[in-house]
C-alpha cells in the first residue's frame, strides 16, 4: 500500500474568497468564520506530516525520534477534510431547505472550482516527477498516469502517480457526484436516516473483513469516507438551528468525544491505529463534527479569533493549492538538495522544515492567485476572459458583477 495514499489530507477547495489588498468589500451576510482557518492550520499539519514521512523510514513503524509522533497521524486530516467538506457544501443547502438548487448546476460550480488548479498542479506534478524526483514506487508516470489522473480516475484504476497526495481528489469528486442524492435523502426523510442508511453498510462491511479489520490497498473507492463526509453534511444544521441548539456547548461536546479515541491511540500506539484506520476514521468523526459545529456559532471565542486571525485567514484562503503543490516540492528537497547539505535522519528533517515549508506555502500562494483565484472570483469563461482582458487594458474592478453569497463561499 503506498504510504502516501493513506495519510494523505483530503483538502476540500470550499473556500471563501476574501478580498485582495486596497479592495473594499463588506462582509458577506451569513458567511460562517472560523473555516478557512481551519482549513488552513490543517493543510499545513499536511506539509509537515509529509515532510516526516519522507524523511523517516519505515512508516508507521518510523526510525523519527519518539516526540516527533505527533506528526504521523496525517491520516485523519483526510477524515477533518471530508467532515469539513461535507459541513461547507451543506451550509447552502441548509439555507435552503436541504436544497442542491440544481444537480448540473452543482457538478458544474465543483468542475469548474477544483479542476483548474488541479490540472495546473498535474502539470507541475508530472514535470517534477519526471525530471527530478519520482513521486511513486511504481517508477515515473507514463501515459497512463496523464489519463487516470487527468480524468480524476486514480482511485479506480492503477497508474504511477505523479503526486501522491492526488488520489484524494478522487475521493472529494466521488462524493461530490453522490453530494446530490445524500441531500435528496436528507430533505425527504431526516438527518438519522441519513447517517443510518450511509454508515450501516460500511460497517457491516468493516465488521465481515478479515479479522474485523479492512484493510486500504491502492484504487480501493474507500468507501468508509462516505460516513465522515456526511457527519459533516449533517452537523451543517447547526447553522440554521435554534438558538437553543447554537448556544450548546459544542467545543465540549467534541472533546469528550475525542477522549475515548485518542486515549485508545495512545495506549495502543501509532502502528495499531494506521492498521486500523479504517475504525478510527469512524470514530473521530463526530468529534470534527462537533468542533466544527463550535467554530461555526461561533464558540470558544478564543479559537476563533485565533482562526480568523489574518495570518490563519490568509493561509486558508489557499489552502488548496498549498495541498496540490507541496509534496512534490517536499520530496525534492529531501532527496535532491538535503542530501548534499545535511546527514540523514534528523537533521534532514529540520533543513526540510527550514526550506521545503517556507518554500511551499510561498509557492502556494503564488500558483493560487495563477490558477485558483480567478476561478473563484469568476463564474464562467466569458467573465474569466473579461477580467484578464481588463487586466491587460488596466480598466478598473469596479464595472465587474458583484459577488454573492455562494460566489464568495462557493461550495
Amino acid at each position: 500500500m503506498d504510504s502516501s495514499r493513506s495519510v494523505s489530507s483530503t483538502l476540500d477547495p470550499a473556500v471563501p474568497v476574501r478580498q485582495e489588498e486596497g479592495e473594499s468589500r463588506p462582509p458577506v451576510r451569513g458567511q460562517v468564520s472560523g473555516l478557512d482557518g481551519l482549513r488552513g492550520l490543517a493543510a499545513l499539519y499536511v506539509v509537515l506530516f509529509h515532510c516526516w514521512l519522507y524523511t523517516f523510514p519505515g512508516y508507521p513503524s518510523s526510525s523519527a525520534p519518539w516526540w516527533l509522533d505527533g506528526l504521523m497521524f496525517g491520516r485523519l486530516a483526510v477524515v477533518f477534510f471530508l467532515v469539513l467538506s461535507g459541513f461547507s457544501l451543506a451550509i447552502s443547502p441548509a439555507r435552503h431547505g436541504w436544497r442542491s438548487g440544481g444537480v448540473g448546476e452543482f457538478l458544474r460550480r465543483r468542475a469548474w472550482r477544483i479542476l483548474p488548479p488541479y490540472w495546473a498542479a498535474l502539470a507541475m506534478s508530472l514535470v517534477i516527477s519526471l525530471f527530478v524526483v519520482p513521486a511513486s514506487h511504481f517508477g515515473p508516470p507514463t501515459g497512463s498516469s496523464v489519463l487516470v489522473y487527468g480524468l480524476v480516475l486514480q482511485d479506480v484504476f492503477t497508474a504511477p502517480t505523479p503526486n501522491g497526495a492526488f488520489w484524494s481528489i478522487a475521493v472529494e469528486a466521488e462524493l461530490y457526484v453522490v453530494f446530490p442524492l445524500l441531500l435528496l435523502v436528507r430533505r425527504r426523510l431526516n438527518a438519522v436516516a441519513l447517517v443510518v442508511g450511509v454508515t450501516l453498510p460500511v460497517v457491516v462491511g468493516g465488521l465481515l473483513a478479515a479479522g474485523s479489520n479492512p484493510v486500504e490497498g491502492d484504487n480501493w473507492l474507500t468507501p468508509h469516507l462516505a460516513p465522515v463526509f456526511v457527519a459533516g453534511m449533517v452537523g451543517a444544521g447547526v447553522v440554521v438551528a435554534a438558538d437553543r441548539v447554537r448556544r450548546l456547548p459544542w467545543a465540549w461536546f467534541a472533546l469528550l468525544a475525542a477522549l475515548p479515541v485518542v486515549a485508545l491511540i495512545v495506549l495502543r500506539g501509532g502502528v495499531w491505529t494506521v492498521h486500523h484506520y479504517f475504525w478510527i476514521d469512524l470514530a473521530i468523526a463526530p468529534a470534527m463534527t462537533m468542533l466544527i459545529a463550535a467554530v461555526a456559532t461561533g464558540r470558544p471565542a478564543l479559537l476563533v479569533r485565533l482562526l480568523t486571525a489574518r495570518p490563519v485567514r490568509s493561509l486558508g484562503d489557499f489552502s488548496y493549492s498549498l495541498y496540490l503543490i507541496h509534496l512534490p516540492i517536499v520530496m525534492a528537497v529531501i532527496r535532491r538538495v538535503a542530501p548534499h547539505f545535511v546527514s540523514p535522519g534528523l537533521p534532514t528533517f529540520v533543513f526540510t522544515l527550514a526550506v521545503a515549508l517556507p518554500v511551499s506555502v510561498l509557492a502556494a500562494r503564488t500558483f493560487s492567485r495563477l490558477f485558483e483565484l480567478p476561478f473563484k472570483r469568476n463564474r464562467s469563461w466569458k467573465s474569466l476572459i473579461t477580467q484578464g482582458s481588463s487586466s491587460l487594458t488596466g480598466t478598473t474592478a469596479g464595472d465587474r458583477r458583484p459577488l454573492h453569497e455562494e460566489q464568495v463561499r462557493e461550495v
